[in-house]
């Protein structure tokens, strides 16, 4: 088990049927801040190494995943170890800091039992797990590459993936070879209208192909189709080191004492640039699954290291065209490829390894999510709960899917780690007896972590069973494709598409794919999408009427909001008033709001009464929003 700190409140048991975590554990990978406070004045931060100055009345533990942990020391009857357990913490991590090495997976009894279990979605470890969901995708051009089976071709690559069915291993090896990274072209999706979606590397322009290379290269790309698009991903969209500021200037703004003042909020909010980016992934995920779905083609994705932003652009296009990934499974299994067997280095871009390229990548596709989510919740069998769960997993990593860079990685090291936990508690200190680590258990395994009854919430009860997949699309009827003019190359960049006279960058001319994006011709950015631009596409081809399934999300304005429930939780005052999960939490807030009428009567305009109220009668949902519209400060705002 990774590192980790964990308090146990007077009474409190872990429970046996979720052994791996509870409300009361911070791994030490997630604190983010920790402060020692003595009375009202004193406060010391406390980094790795350093010494406290005081005994604490209590300390503060601000996770990196926005959560905040208050631990009352004299409460909880750990007075006389306040100073033993502050420090206990502090030198913890400063040890984590530089081992810079997490831990596997440990067991309770209760978890030890089911060692054989099997995961919950295909892990798309075997050639037979990739089979199946080729043909669950129904992508008959296309078969199990097992031409990486050793990761001698890349170790960032799963062992298998797709490629078109008349591309022998042996081209596939050469092909890749002139991809940065070697990551080649590959299938992402079969669409059931007929087009693919494919993603890859930057072409490797310093190789030197031969003719067969290029033309095994071109063919690949073309996958079977007439019509090729390459989408320049990286186009409009920020760099790492810019979700990495923004993503720091949202935690900075979100902590309890923020110096931002709340008139001032809102602004600060959009200094720091998130919502931003999660507008401008939306925006042209948006435009890409226009281009999916309005007409068969090949669509390729690439980005030069092909493990960033063609995640987020790849999923985030499935969710908007495929019903089947809007489903609890689906989007699991959908994360699972496009994410980790994809080789999205998490370690890395978490801060795991102590390297420059940190960005939380992933967390901007869960925020970018979680828009659609509110934007079309009947579409969604997943909650906010869900994502709520799947954000925090990457915080707190108790398997190894988020805890390696590469599948390579994640498959060499799953059985040698070691495992250690220190419990305090007050006047007994010690480490656990040592257990076993299971390899086989994911992410995904949420019984081992959430109760029965948590996980029920992961269900939106808003979800329309009539957006199953069953009544979407006939596979076999692509009534609405519309096939395009034979041997069409084009460059899809700043919303537009630009004709391009060949594929490759290796042929006598050089192609525009070659030249850095920064030198290409660029036509004036629209303020409209792909879509309301009558598809962006040439008037010759005619118009298409919106395929059934497609989502278009709203990008504009406040469409974009702040995920007050994941990012505000560090402040308890501005989670009053968001929906609660349960009954017993809906009359806990009912309570609450009635007691904020009864301070607030005397203030209430007259016309808001005409007639005089019984002080026991419940107001109407209508009349508390009203309320509330009137009295609530700039946080509250946000949620409307």
């Amino acid at each position: 088990m990774p590192p980790r700190v964990t308090f146990q409140p007077c009474g409190w048991q872990r429970s046996e049927e979720t052994p791996l975590s509870s409300e009361y554990d911070f791994s030490l990978a997630n604190i983010g801040r920790l402060e020692a406070v003595n009375g009202l004045s004193r406060v010391q931060l406390l980094r790795p190494g350093s010494l406290l100055k005081f005994i604490p009345e209590e300390i503060l533990i601000h996770g990196q995943d926005f959560r905040l942990l208050r631990v009352g020391f004299e409460a909880g009857g750990l007075e006389p170890q306040a100073f033993q357990v502050t420090m206990a913490i502090v030198q913890a991590r400063a040890q984590n800091s530089q081992a810079q090495q997490y831990a596997g997976i440990t067991l309770s009894k209760a978890g030890q039992s089911s060692g054989s279990r099997k995961p919950p979605i295909p892990l798309l470890e075997t050639s037979e797990d990739w089979e199946i969901e080729r043909k669950k995708q129904g992508a008959r051009g296309w078969r199990v590459s097992t031409v990486n089976e050793r990761f001698d071709v890349a170790t960032s690559l799963p062992r298998y993936f797709w490629v078109p069915n008349r591309t022998l291993d042996s081209e596939v090896r050469r092909a890749f070879g002139h991809f940065h990274q070697s990551r080649g072209p590959r299938l992402s999706w079969h669409h059931p209208g007929g087009s693919d979606l494919l993603r890859c590397g930057g072409f490797y322009t310093a190789s030197d192909p031969n003719k067969d290379d290029i033309r095994v290269v071109e063919s690949m790309l073309q996958a079977g189709h007439s019509d090729v698009v390459l989408v320049d991903t990286m186009d409009e969209l920020p760099s790492l080191a810019d979700v990495q500021l923004a993503h720091l200037r949202l935690r900075a703004l979100c902590l309890p004492d923020s110096s931002v003042s709340e008139d001032k909020w809102l602004s600060a909010l959009d200094g720091t640039r998130w919502l931003d980016y999660v507008r401008s992934c939306l925006r042209k995920a948006s435009d890409i699954s226009v281009l999916v779905t309005s007409r068969v083609r090949s669509v390729v994705l690439q980005e030069r290291g092909d493990r960033d932003f063609n995640g987020i652009l790849s999923s985030l296009v499935q969710l908007l065209s495929a019903p089947e990934a809007r489903t609890l499974l689906g989007f699991q299994s959908l994360v699972q490829r496009e994410w980790v067997a994809a080789g999205h280095p998490f370690l890395t871009r978490l801060g795991g390894t102590g390297a420059s390229e940190e960005a939380p990548v992933f967390l901007l596709f869960i925020d970018c999510v979680w828009q659609l989510l509110q934007q079309s919740p009947a579409e969604f069998e997943f909650s906010e709960f869900f994502l709520l769960a799947l954000h925090d997993s990457v915080r707190v990593p108790d398997t190894l899917t988020f805890l390696r860079d590469t599948p390579w990685e994640r498959g060499k090291q799953s059985g040698q780690f070691n495992t250690y936990t220190q419990v305090y508690t007050a006047g007994y200190a010690q480490p656990p007896a040592g257990n076993s680590v299971n390899p086989q258990l994911s992410v995904w395994d949420w019984d081992l972590r959430y109760s029965k009854e948590q996980i029920l919430q992961f269900h939106n009860l808003g979800y329309d069973p009539e957006h199953c997949p069953d009544s979407w699309l006939p596979r076999q009827q692509p009534s609405f494709m519309v096939p395009g003019p034979p041997s069409s190359v084009w460059l899809f960049s700043r919303g537009a598409l630009t004709p391009l006279n060949q594929l490759c960058p290796w042929r006598d001319s050089p192609s525009l794919l070659a030249v850095s994006s920064r030198w290409l011709p660029r036509p004036a950015i629209s303020s409209e999408s792909l879509a309301d631009q009558e598809w962006g596409l040439p008037s010759h081809w005619g118009a298409c009427p919106l395929p059934p399934g497609l989502l278009l999300p709203g990008y504009l304005g406040p469409q974009i909001r702040l995920w007050r429930r994941c990012y505000l939780r560090g402040r308890p005052e501005v989670q009053m008033g968001l929906s609660a999960p349960t009954i017993s939490g809906l009359q806990a807030e009912l309570a609450h709001l009635q007691e904020l009428l009864r301070k607030w009567t005397p203030r209430i305009p007259p016309e808001d009464h005409p007639k005089k109220r019984n002080p026991n009668t419940i107001p109407s949902p209508v009349e508390i929003a009203g309320f509330l519209m009137r009295q609530c400060h700039p946080f509250w705002i946000l949620s409307w």
